[in-house]
């Protein structure tokens, strides 16, 4: 995007913004504050009701488990929601943090106990080498799905749904080689679950994960590249409208690859962490986390239309989807049951991010 486009769309966004704060509270416009925003409001009084029915909800101890939680799945919502500004999805993020996760998990084992070894004869790789393996086989899976969008332009939705039958399948053949014949990877060394698990400090007496701490790290490396960097803001403007940042002189295609690329990149890490935080790891590790993570990205406002979205409404996202989640647990809900509210959290927050799109335009 040349500088005079950049100027005037800075200048338009700040008009509008002049514009809504010169506006009048009337009724119509505290009622599409409430409906735009239904969803976190909503949510909001679910964590208060399990809060009261439940006040072991609120205890430290509780609170730091959603928070761990919470780093868990940051990183695959952080990588996400990059796919979802260009208008696209990832399907496929599910299945690339199983394998990665299993990937790492298998390189990772104890060479002290050889007999349940997948990979005996390379004993144990150095913990840095594992994660830029991990990451690189993501980025790797990023490229593929971003080639086929930007050279074929096939529609997201339908590549990484192939790529995630691609992943499985290799995922399958995968947990069934060397010493481990399908059988759960675990028996990991104490150095990765350490690395992983282990803490640095504590908060009233329950440790921190060294993970929340990654996952911060990750956050703020993404929060830069979205809002610091050329590639950010040719991703925003590529999502915004394509054939206007074309004419303005953007990489269509370099971009579309680098966002899936870097997408990637985000679920081969959640893979190595993953596989440590599981510690027992199966062809089904990583099943629906891309569908967590597009949950997380609606609810934090990463909007499906392009062009679009905020790291910290990704975290929000996040936090509010493993509060939810953790609560009902407490409260006694059964599993099948927290699917179905996924799902429907998943349709209403679409519903209200079309219902934004159509008012604005």
């Amino acid at each position: 995007m040349c500088k005079e486009e950049r100027t005037v769309n800075q200048e338009t966004n700040v008009q509008e913004k002049e514009a809504r704060v010169r506006q009048p509270w009337t009724a119509q416009r505290v009622g599409d504050i409430l409906l735009n925003n239904a969803l976190l409001i909503i949510m909001a009084i679910a964590v208060v009701y399990i809060a009261i029915k439940n006040p072991n909800f609120i205890k430290p101890a509780s609170l730091i488990n959603i928070l761990s939680q919470t780093a868990a799945y940051l990183p695959a919502a952080l990588g996400i929601g990059g796919c979802i500004v260009l208008t696209g999805t990832d399907l496929s993020a599910g299945r690339a943090v199983g394998i990665t996760a299993c990937i790492s998990a298998s390189l990772l084992q104890n060479a002290a106990n050889m007999a349940n070894k997948m990979w005996p004869q390379i004993g144990t790789l150095p913990i840095p080498v594992v994660i830029v393996l991990a990451m690189l086989i993501g980025a790797a899976i990023g490229c593929f799905n971003g080639f086929f969008v930007a050279k074929f332009k096939l529609h997201p939705f339908i590549v990484t749904l192939g790529t995630q039958l691609i992943l499985y399948t290799v995922l399958l053949l995968y947990v069934q080689q060397g010493n481990n014949k399908g059988m759960a990877i675990s028996n990991l060394d104490p150095s990765y679950t350490g690395f992983v698990k282990g803490s640095l400090f504590s908060i009233g007496g329950t440790p921190i994960p060294n993970y929340v701490l990654f996952a911060i790290v990750l956050t703020a490396v993404m929060w830069f590249v979205w809002n610091k960097t050329t590639f950010g803001k040719n991703m925003f403007a590529l999502g915004s409208n394509e054939e206007a940042a074309r004419v303005s002189g953007v990489n269509v295609f370099g971009v579309t690859v680098g966002v899936f690329a870097l997408a990637g990149a985000m679920y081969g890490f959640t893979g190595f962490i993953e596989g440590a935080r599981i510690g027992s790891n199966t062809a089904n590790t990583g099943l629906n986390y891309e569908l967590d993570a597009i949950a997380a990205c609606v609810i934090g406002g990463v909007s499906f239309v392009g062009g679009i979205g905020k790291i910290r409404g990704i975290v929000i996202g996040v936090v509010m989807l493993r509060l939810i989640f953790v609560g009902l647990t407490m409260v006694g809900v059964p599993q099948d049951l927290q699917y179905l509210i996924k799902g429907a959290i998943i349709l209403f927050a679409c519903a209200l991010d079309m219902r934004k799109y159509l008012v604005k335009k």
